[in-house]
C-alpha cells in the first residue's frame, strides 16, 4: 500500500489540473471565507463558515480529485496491472486514495485552526473532529460510487458536478437558514445533517449527545454509497 501511496503522492503534484482542483482552488475559496469572515457572519455564523470550508475542501479537493484519479488510473490500465501483483484490492484502493485523503484532512485542519485563531474556538472540538471524519468517509464512499460511472478523467468533470456542487449548496442553504423549517428534508440531504452538527459544534447551544445523533444520516449515505460502489465500480476501463 505505501509504495502505491508514495507514487500517487508524487503524481499528485505533477498533474497541474489535479493540483489546481485538489489544493489551490479549495484553499483559495477557504482563505476568502476566513479573510472576510465578518462579512459572511452577517448572513450565517462561524459555524456556517466552518461548514462551507469543510465541504469546499472535501467536495473539490477530495471527492472530485479521487474520482478523476481513479478514472485516470483505470483508463491507463494501472489498476489492472496493480491487481496482478500480490497487493490486495483493498490495499490498492487505499494506496491510490491515501495521498488525496491526507491532503484534504490537512487542509481542513489547517484552515479551521486559522479560523479559530482569528475568531473564537469551537464550542466542542471533539464533536467538530467527529463530523469532519464522518464527512470525509462519506465523500470517499460517494467518490467510489461515482468512479464506477465515470469513463475517463475528462468525464469526471461532469459526473462529479451533482455531488460536489450539491453538497456545497446544501451546506450553504442549511448554514444560512438553519433547520427550523424543512428539518427532515435538510437533514436527509447529503451534507445537511453534517452541516447542522458543525453549526452546533462551533456555535454551541445544543447538547453534544443530541448532535451526535445527527451524524446518523451521514453514516446512512456512507452505507448507500458503498452499496452503489460495489455494484458500479469497475477495475478495467468502461466500454
Amino acid at each position: 500500500m505505501l509504495p502505491i501511496a508514495l507514487s500517487e503522492f508524487t503524481q499528485l503534484f505533477r498533474n497541474k489540473l489535479v493540483l489546481l482542483t485538489s489544493l489551490l482552488l479549495p484553499v483559495a475559496i477557504s482563505v476568502l471565507f476566513v479573510y472576510r469572515h465578518e462579512l459572511f457572519e452577517k448572513v450565517g455564523s462561524l459555524g456556517y463558515i466552518a461548514a462551507v470550508i469543510m465541504f469546499v475542501v472535501t467536495s473539490l479537493g477530495l471527492y472530485t480529485t479521487m474520482v478523476t484519479t481513479l478514472a485516470s488510473r483505470r483508463q491507463n490500465l494501472l489498476i489492472k496491472r496493480l491487481r496482478s501483483t500480490p497487493a490486495s484490492d483493498t490495499s490498492i484502493l487505499m494506496g491510490l486514495l491515501l495521498p488525496v485523503t491526507a491532503l484534504a484532512l490537512a487542509q481542513v485542519i489547517a484552515i479551521l485552526t486559522v479560523l479559530a485563531a482569528v475568531t473564537k474556538t469551537p464550542a466542542s472540538v471533539p464533536l467538530l473532529a467527529a463530523t469532519v471524519v464522518s464527512t470525509v468517509i462519506m465523500m470517499l464512499a460517494l467518490g467510489l460510487a461515482t468512479a464506477g460511472l465515470t469513463n475517463s478523467p475528462e468525464h469526471a468533470q461532469v459526473t462529479t458536478l451533482p455531488v460536489s456542487l450539491g453538497t456545497i449548496g446544501i451546506a450553504t442553504w442549511v448554514g444560512i437558514t438553519g433547520t427550523e423549517e424543512l428539518t427532515q428534508l435538510k437533514r436527509l440531504l447529503p451534507g445537511g445533517a453534517a452541516t447542522e452538527v458543525i453549526l452546533n459544534a462551533w456555535d454551541g447551544g445544543v447538547p453534544v449527545a443530541d448532535s451526535l445523533r445527527l451524524l446518523l444520516p451521514t453514516l446512512g449515505w456512507v452505507v448507500l454509497a458503498i452499496v452503489l460502489a460495489g455494484r458500479f465500480f469497475r477495475w478495467e476501463p468502461r466500454r
